[in-house]
């Protein structure tokens, strides 16, 4: 990712993805959606693997808090909102531009609801939060590997092949975090209660 986003760096609009979106690049508003979410991925994605480490969470809480916001901060404020904007003018036509304008509804809201948990100290539910959050960050990785894996598979056209990794990228990730929400943080919320059950018959 960092790489892709150095092509465009300082300001190139004319290059990689932005050489098939000469049609809509003219557009200011579309220029500004498009560097502020590929700017700003180079901060998203460091700021929410630093968030599922446990050894940081464990021994730098700082660091923890301070990737959080920088991450919730960035999605909320920019990242969700230019996908949008990108989003209503994505290749592939309307299924393309739904899919990705839920995706980042979806993302914004999923953000959204990390933040409201955390402030009301509701630890369980900001976790499940923040892994449906992340699951969609992790979309921008997950578009690019279905490409080639539909491609070395099935060898569809490239416009069927956009259509269906705009679905795939985000909807696959959503359906392992709900996996990984009912496998791990449900098992643990069932252990804590165990151990509170066992401290209590001692007592």
């Amino acid at each position: 990712m960092t790489g892709i986003t150095l092509q465009y760096i300082p300001y190139n609009t004319d290059v990689a993805f932005l050489g098939i979106k000469q049609q809509v690049i003219g557009m200011l508003h579309y220029r500004i959606a498009f560097f502020t979410h590929v700017y700003t991925a180079l901060f998203v994605l460091p700021a929410g693997f630093i968030q599922f480490s446990p050894y940081v969470l464990s021994h730098f809480k700082k660091l923890h808090r301070l990737s959080g916001w920088i991450y919730t901060v960035f999605v909320l404020l920019l990242v969700a909102p230019s996908g949008f904007v990108m989003g209503i003018y994505a290749n592939g036509g309307l299924s393309s531009q739904i899919s990705f304008c839920v995706l980042a509804l979806l993302w914004f809201y999923a953000t959204l609801m990390a933040i409201i948990s955390i402030t009301k100290k509701d630890i369980l539910s900001h976790r499940k939060w923040m892994i449906r959050s992340f699951a969609l960050t992790l979309s921008a990785i997950s578009l690019r590997a279905w490409k080639y894996i539909l491609v070395y598979l099935f060898h569809p056209a490239p416009m069927d092949n956009y259509r269906m990794v705009a679905w795939l990228s985000w909807v696959v990730n959503l359906l392992i975090a709900e996996i990984i929400i009912f496998k791990f943080i449900h098992h643990a919320k069932i252990n804590n209660r165990l151990v509170v059950t066992h401290s209590d018959r001692r007592l």
